[in-house]
């Protein structure tokens, strides 16, 4: 099961994109608003992993930072998995696949 982490601030994300040159980092973009988000937050609860999640409403800075870092366009839902610093799985909406990402960071 997933252990669901809050990223707030500019700085957590510093952190995980640091954390990443040390072991994969897995960070999914929510949207509070939205069902296909609700529904994909649910099946990414079954990656055995800390998922570090942004909500968009109350984070858009932090989301809009992510877009810029990895040069992904914003989307959410969005998952990615971040490795030496750069998303190595990046998907959007139902592309999103919790079995990919547990592949990406070892688990699976």
């Amino acid at each position: 099961m997933a252990n669901f982490l809050k990223v707030d601030t500019l700085e957590e994300l510093d952190e995980l994109f640091e954390r990443s040159h040390e072991q994969p980092v897995v960070v999914f973009k929510h949207s509070n608003s939205c069902g296909i988000s609700s529904h994909l937050f649910e099946e990414i609860g079954s990656v055995d992993a800390d998922v570090n999640v942004v909500v968009v409403q109350e984070a858009r800075h932090v989301s809009d930072a992510i877009a810029e870092r990895t040069g992904f366009r914003h989307h959410s839902p969005q998952a990615f998995v971040i490795r030496q610093g750069k998303a190595v799985y990046q998907a959007s909406h139902y592309a999103i696949d919790p079995q990919k990402i547990s592949a990406e960071i070892g688990e699976a």
